[in-house]
């Protein structure tokens, strides 16, 4: 392969739209074309965008290097499994797929081919959560909260694959223990799976995660707390900023407002920063760093069996809401 890989897309709905527009920014790449099985959609997302409407998704994959796939859920293991067997590179949104089972079989299909596979968990590249990337974390306890209006969009699949599946996949990177045990409630409001949901996830080292998810809310939050020993961290992923405060150590951190507690165990000093937040789009960051892991050969930022961790804690979160429901 050249320096310009050849991308595609599959599904030109509203986050198909924001990947064309973000694909034309990043260098080294040349958009061939998309496919959507709607006709209308096509005509006018080709006019807008003066692309090539491909007349089938298969045509789409013989022309690309790379397939960006942003099609529902319900089609993630088809076109995954379509543009895999023919070595092409994917991307696709997330949920990994709309099942464990299908969600296992992408991940065999991937180790088997070579190719390089990302998904769209964007979160990670959330320049409020890029922000913390310097800090030494080490999270014992850490409450979530990811609130949203109702949107139609995304509700062929729960709440917890909807929504709270972007934070689970940021816990299960910080958090370097296998889980423990899952407990969770639910509610099926609009839709006929939970609309709104919390899980409390534990961890062998220790650490306990708390996450409170609704797509059925009158305002819009997503925020993130980590509490560890010596520091406490808020990021804002919605507003894009982030807050530590944590013990002084004897070397002052810059830009830092410090003053003194007196505690049972004598004088303690605090320290407050918000550190900078870089000038960033998250889209167009994790394209440009599927574009890099092809381009270098390296793993991709968050690859498939990320994607499929992340599900795996998902469903078991949703299996235990089943059961509690089971029992009504």
């Amino acid at each position: 392969m050249n320096n310009t890989i050849r991308v595609g897309l599959i599904g030109s709905g509203y986050l198909g739209k924001i990947h064309l527009e973000n694909w034309r920014k990043i260098d080294g790449v040349q958009l061939v074309g998309f496919y959507d099985p709607n006709p209308e959609t096509a005509k006018e997302v080709s006019e807008k965008f003066n692309l090539k409407a491909f007349e089938s998704g298969e045509a789409l994959i013989e022309s690309c290097d790379a397939l960006d796939i942003t099609a529902p859920t319900t089609h993630h293991l088809e076109w995954c499994e379509k543009a895999i067997r023919k070595g092409k590179h994917v991307f696709v949104e997330k949920p990994l797929a709309a099942s464990l089972e299908e969600a296992r079989a992408i991940v065999k299909l991937t180790h088997e081919s070579g190719i390089k596979l990302q998904v769209g968990h964007v979160e990670r590249f959330n320049p409020a959560y890029l922000a913390i990337k310097e800090q030494q974390l080490n999270p014992l306890f850490i409450e979530v909260h990811r609130l949203a209006q109702f949107n139609p969009r995304g509700t062929e699949v729960s709440v917890i694959l909807d929504l709270m599946i972007h934070d689970i996949d940021i816990i299960l990177s910080l958090v370097k223990s296998d889980v423990k045990q899952i407990s969770a409630s639910g509610v099926a409001v609009l839709t006929d799976t939970p609309d709104i949901a919390n899980a409390r996830i534990e961890f062998h080292n220790g650490c306990v995660a708390n996450l409170t998810s609704s797509r059925i809310s009158m305002k819009k939050m997503r925020k993130i707390r980590l509490f560890q020993k010596d520091a406490y961290i808020g990021i804002d992923f919605l507003e894009k900023k982030t807050e530590v405060i944590k013990l002084s150590g004897e070397i002052e951190e810059e830009n830092a407002f410090t003053f003194d507690i007196e505690t049972h165990a004598g004088t303690k000093r605090i320290s407050i920063s918000s550190p900078s937040i870089p000038e960033v789009n998250a889209i167009q960051s994790e394209l440009e760093s599927f574009r890099d892991s092809i381009l270098h050969n390296t793993k991709t930022l968050v690859s498939e069996t990320d994607g499929m961790l992340a599900m795996d804690v998902a469903h078991q979160i949703l299996d235990k809401i089943n059961q509690q429901l089971f029992k009504l």
